[in-house]
């Protein structure tokens, strides 16, 4: 291929109107690249620095013609390949950091591997009072839901509120759980407001007294505290603690993770595990083991981290084994590997996608296949 052509694939890839052929094609260019900077094609010298810097300048072009709705990433290793999907008005970029050269045949067509496809999650919730009443708020209608005491609970479109209407004289707990495949939105008695994704749960008091704010949770949920320099504001999960004040910040608590991960965005956090603890400033991610211990991570990628909440995959550089827990949550899907794969990937794909649109995005890296059978995902080399 002469440069010029190189550029016009390039285009068409950025502008969102390449093949899944062309798609393909340019990976293989791109994994053609060893380490060292190689001549590529007979016409033309390209190296990987040029080829990733033209494939950027078209996108950024294209975006300021047109100005579409664009997720843009930009991988930071030098030998990453890039992939660029259009599906409807998003533009979506899936990245990849290959170990082999050439993408596998499909044995079978994806429309066979995908004809039974999964659709998206949705928001739902299950509300548990504290006479263990439970309460299906994907069906519940908005309004005035029931009573706890003095305190009302409501619902607002997709969200639970609490409004107290008086004193009251016995505090009593609520749970909210969010099966696989759903997630809701919550607003505590003392205004927090608390975003939880799927596979998770909150127990929390109808009303807040006393000298402290405890809710205990598992799985993942976003908070951002009402400020109350009089009652902390706590958040536990077997023997971890997280205390603030008043801040922005994400608990990810999943068993099935390697740890927990505690993220601040705005504010400052104080996490507690065992005997060991530690400070957060925005930015930083706490991260502790099954083992124990406190460790502070700084510069997290927290548009990775809030993209659950904001609507979205983002996988920055992760394995398929991380990457496919979070679409199994979210698709109420098992998972079953034919063979390990160490490939990483990076992707940034919209959550109210059909399962099959995100199976072929990552698919384009020519480097991963699947086939859904039932409520199961089968992921092949």
């Amino acid at each position: 291929m002469t440069r010029e052509e190189i550029k016009m694939l390039t285009y068409r890839i950025a502008s969102g109107f390449a093949t899944d052929e062309e798609i393909q094609l340019y990976n293989r260019i791109y994994n053609s690249f060893q380490k060292t900077e190689t001549e590529w094609t007979e016409d033309a010298y390209v190296n990987k620095s040029e080829l990733e810097a033209l494939m950027k300048k078209n996108i950024l072009e294209k975006a300021g013609l047109k100005k579409p709705v664009i997720q843009m990433m930009w991988f930071r290793w030098s030998a990453a390949a890039a992939i660029v999907l259009a599906l409807g008005t998003l533009s979506f970029f899936v990245f990849q950091k290959s170990t082999r050269d050439t993408p596998v045949a499909e044995a079978r067509s994806q429309e066979e591997r995908f004809k039974n496809d999964v659709y998206p999650g949705e928001v739902g919730a299950i509300l548990t009072l504290s006479n263990g009443e439970k309460i299906i708020l994907d069906s519940a209608n908005n309004g005035s839901l029931t009573r706890e005491g003095n305190t009302e609970i409501i619902k607002k479109n997709g969200v639970i509120e609490y409004s107290n209407k008086g004193n009251t004289s016995a505090v009593v707990y609520n749970t909210m759980t969010t099966p696989r495949g759903r997630q809701y939105n919550l607003v505590l008695a003392d205004g927090t407001k608390v975003w939880l994704n799927a596979a998770s749960s909150i127990t929390y008091p109808s009303t807040f007294s006393g000298k402290e704010r405890k809710v205990i949770m598992s799985g993942e949920a976003y908070f951002e505290v009402a400020h109350n320099d009089k009652m902390p504001f706590i958040v536990e999960k077997g023997d971890l603690r997280v205390q603030v004040l008043g801040t922005h910040f994400n608990v990810n608590t999943y068993d099935d993770e390697s740890s927990a991960n505690i993220t601040l965005l705005e504010g400052s956090v104080k996490v507690v595990k065992g005997t060991q603890s530690g400070v957060l400033k925005p930015g930083q991610q706490a991260q502790t083991g099954t083992a124990g211990g406190v460790k502070i991570v700084s510069n997290v990628n927290i548009q990775e981290v809030m993209a659950w909440k904001n609507g979205a995959f983002d996988f920055d550089g992760v394995g398929i084994e991380s990457l496919m827990r979070q679409i199994s949550r979210w698709y109420n899907v098992e998972v079953i590997y034919k063979k390990k794969i160490d490939d990483l990937f990076i992707a940034e794909i919209p959550r109210n996608t059909k399962l099959s649109e995100v199976l072929k995005a990552l698919e384009l890296t020519g480097k991963v296949r699947f086939e859904i059978e039932g409520d199961k995902i089968i992921v092949m080399p």
